[in-house]
């Protein structure tokens, strides 16, 4: 991996990764922004979407640009627990078990069309993703920090795809959607090319150093009291809904806050605003709730929904 590109500052660097991103992703300015803040909140992400729109791409441009070790895990029907965290081996010549760590354990690990595998293989990931650490052959061991999973998921109604559960939906801070590209976005692409071979060409912006001194940064940056009611209102209006079968829990609220923190430090800012709030809303909201006619909540649904609620 190159080293990092130098910056006077870590907003400089951050306004050149959203920039740099938009290169490779484009017409996407505002999911790879989620993206970024995602990331920043100490959180996981979920892409769901059609095969083919860039949810892959997107997840190797991040790596690059936050000079983050990066592995793949592609999983499928026949993928088992030990293809994710690892295995022991017998050496002879030691007469001892080694252990040889998974593909779980790198800085930003891509679990690429994450519902097309079988329940017991999603669930190797669910102690990883909450306490970042996994414990496998009787002994668990920490994963690398910073640690990032970003899982794509394809459509339910395609064939071979298994649902997630609500305990592993909810291990991810967000979800967001690609969606087909603007007109002029598109044709840019297809004047552009196969745009993925550019992505070893994008820099690395960030040391691990200056990526873990920016999430605890954000976890500071203020939040007033009123910013707290706000949040407050919004999640107990969730619970009012009829459409919904619950409504957020008190940990989808302590991740709307960090969600909302990050998106204000990517602007630059040391104080939370309700504008901030309402940015993430959707995609930290939309998949921890699930209508009683089936899937989950709309953008629609959830914009209504924030106009209900007062600002403080």
């Amino acid at each position: 991996m190159t080293a990092p590109t130098s910056f006077p500052d870590p907003q400089a660097a951050l306004q050149a990764t959203l920039k740099a991103a938009g290169t490779v992703i484009f017409g996407k300015e505002r999911q790879i922004r989620l993206a970024l803040a995602c990331f920043l909140a100490h959180g996981h992400l979920l892409i769901e979407d059609l095969p083919g729109v860039g949810k892959t791409t997107l997840a190797h441009t991040l790596a690059q640009l936050l000079g983050l070790a990066f592995s793949r895990i592609q999983f499928t029907s026949d993928l088992l627990p030990a293809d994710i965290l690892g295995v022991s081996i017998f050496e002879r010549e030691r007469s001892s078990f080694k252990f040889l760590p998974g593909p779980i354990f790198a800085q930003l690990v891509l679990a690429d069309e994450i519902n097309r595998a079988t329940p017991k293989a999603q669930s190797a990931l669910l102690e990883a993703m909450e306490e970042r650490q996994v414990t496998a052959e009787g002994e668990t061991r920490r994963l690398p920090d910073p640690f990032f999973v970003i899982a794509t998921q394809n459509p339910m109604y395609q064939i071979g795809t298994f649902p997630l559960p609500e305990s592993q939906l909810d291990r991810f801070l967000m979800r967001i959607a690609l969606g087909y590209p603007e007109h002029a976005a598109e044709r840019a692409l297809l004047e552009a090319g196969d745009v993925r071979q550019r992505i070893p060409q994008v820099p690395a912006l960030f040391s691990a150093e200056t990526l873990r001194a920016l999430q605890k940064d954000v976890t500071r940056i203020h939040a007033a009291p009123p910013l707290f009611d706000y949040i407050h209102a919004l999640v107990v209006e969730t619970r009012s809904v009829s459409l919904w079968r619950h409504g957020l829990s008190p940990r989808a609220a302590l991740a709307l806050l960090a969600a909302a923190r990050a998106w204000a430090c990517i602007d630059g800012r040391d104080r939370v605003l309700p504008e901030d709030v309402q940015a993430v809303f959707s995609a930290v909201a939309a998949h921890r709730l699930s209508r009683v006619d089936g899937g989950h909540a709309q953008e629609d649904d959830l914009t209504a929904l924030i106009h209900r609620v007062p600002l403080p």
